[in-house]
């Protein structure tokens, strides 16, 4: 009997880093996309052995060998490839299948310290993934424009997809570094483009913690944060608790006296969504997609200079006394939804199969 189902593979490879955005990305569309797919779709997951059987028995599991980069095998059939994440080296060779490609962002373009040529680089990287796709997907308004403005699309179709808002269903769970005083919170890889390092004038003139959780990616720059928190004279405030559980994300953003995220480079900023998602203050940068994601109900550095971040977070502070905005922060984070995204996806698939 004939099998008139879309087989649809999804690279999920990037599972094998825990604690970053990449691994949410694919471990929260990926269980959507179960949620949502019907008898019409058949899900193979391409990934890391460890995850084998995470998205349930009702999907399919090929596991990711580093010489599929070289030489990717037949495994089956496949009606359409979903790049998960633009830096992937594992595409079907053969360019009939149809390749889906979501692209997060174009942070090169924004980091410190990199040079023309490095950026030249990581632009040809990318060109060479973006010629490979026969759907363009990206996370933000931001990141479409960024990607217009810098590669060729040809006439290859785009659609900008939200992510969801990422909320943990696990009880809080106390960490082992927490606070017995109000705190500040913020979380990411600790690497130069979060701009961690400005955070610590907010601690100036108060007796705050601030908590600083993730994963170190650039030892030099945790000393950078450490230096500037010694100059300020806050020091013993500024707490790593380095990487966290669910459970105790979930703490830290139920008990925080407010959420801070002064990022240089996001196509999305997800850390946002959940902090907004318990309906707290929300404290970000202007620079690239974080506008777009936090909208009218977060408050904006507009610069870094130490006077003018403690102004508009004592401001920030008083305005959300006065007005209560927590459900509507919420309500804003609600809109962000997964179930949305995998329905979209989907329907991108079976465009792409035609």
């Amino acid at each position: 009997m004939q099998d008139s189902r879309l087989h649809i593979w999804l690279d999920a490879e990037r599972m094998k880093y825990p604690h970053t955005g990449l691994f949410h990305f694919c471990q929260q569309l990926g269980t959507a996309l179960v949620a949502a797919k019907s008898v019409k779709e058949e899900l193979t997951f391409y990934l890391p052995s460890k995850w084998d059987g995470y998205f349930g028995t009702d999907v399919k599991y090929v596991h990711q060998q580093l010489y599929h980069k070289w030489f990717l095998p037949a495994f089956g059939k496949v009606d359409v490839w979903h790049a998960m994440q633009q830096d992937s080296d594992y595409f079907p060779r053969h360019r009939v299948v149809p390749t889906v490609l979501t692209v997060h962002d174009l942070n090169f373009l924004h980091q410190p310290g990199k040079s023309k040529s490095d950026i030249k680089n990581a632009i040809s990287r990318l060109q060479v993934r973006v010629n490979r796709a026969q759907y363009i997907v990206t996370i933000s308004e931001f990141v479409l424009r960024e990607l217009q403005a810098h590669l060729s699309l040809r006439d290859v179709p785009t659609s900008v997809i939200y992510n969801g808002c990422n909320f943990s269903t696990v009880l809080p769970e106390k960490p082992r570094t927490a606070p017995e005083r109000p705190f500040l919170f913020t979380i990411g890889t600790v690497a130069a483009k979060k701009n961690f390092h400005v955070l610590p004038a907010l601690l100036q003139n108060n007796d705050d913690l601030l908590i600083i959780a993730g994963v170190t990616q650039e030892e030099s720059y945790l000393t950078k944060i450490k230096n500037e928190a010694r100059r300020l004279g806050v020091d013993g405030r500024v707490v790593f608790a380095g990487a966290i559980s669910e459970a105790e994300k979930h703490w830290y953003y139920t008990n925080c006296k407010a959420f801070v995220f002064p990022s240089l480079a996001e196509g999305f900023g997800m850390p946002v969504l959940e902090a907004m998602y318990f309906g707290k203050p929300v404290f970000l940068s202007t620079h690239t997609s974080l506008p777009e994601i936090g909208g009218s109900l977060a408050y904006y550095f507009d610069s870094f200079d130490p006077a003018h971040m403690q102004g508009i977070f004592e401001k920030g502070l008083r305005d959300y006394a006065d007005t209560h905005p927590s459900a509507d922060i919420q309500a804003h984070a609600s809109r962000f939804s997964w179930t949305i995204a995998a329905r979209k996806y989907l329907e991108i698939y079976h465009r792409c199969a035609r």
